[in-house]
């Protein structure tokens, strides 16, 4: 699976502490390989017609992306899950 980074998403990566850069790394090397590992905790977000999904970081954190097509995903955004979730896209 190829990535694209947002601005966004490499703006809030920067402000992200060591430790959560560091798992968001491991996580993305999981999702090259396999963006539904069950680790990852994949899922479609509502309105689903939105087509945006996330992927655990950790308990707290989360990544917000689109699919592009079957082997490309962007990736929009970064960040703790009570802020990620109140975003509208």
């Amino acid at each position: 699976m190829k990535i694209i980074l947002t601005a966004e998403f490499v703006r809030r990566y920067g402000e992200l502490p060591e430790r959560i850069q560091q798992k968001s790394e491991k996580r993305e090397k999981i999702f090259r390989e396999n963006p539904f590992h069950p680790s990852l905790n994949t899922e479609k977000l509502e309105p689903r017609q939105k087509d945006i999904w996330s992927i655990r970081v950790d308990r707290r954190y989360r990544i917000l992306f689109r699919f592009v097509d079957g082997e490309t995903a962007l990736f929009l955004t970064v960040g703790p899950h009570d802020w990620i979730y109140k975003l509208q896209f």
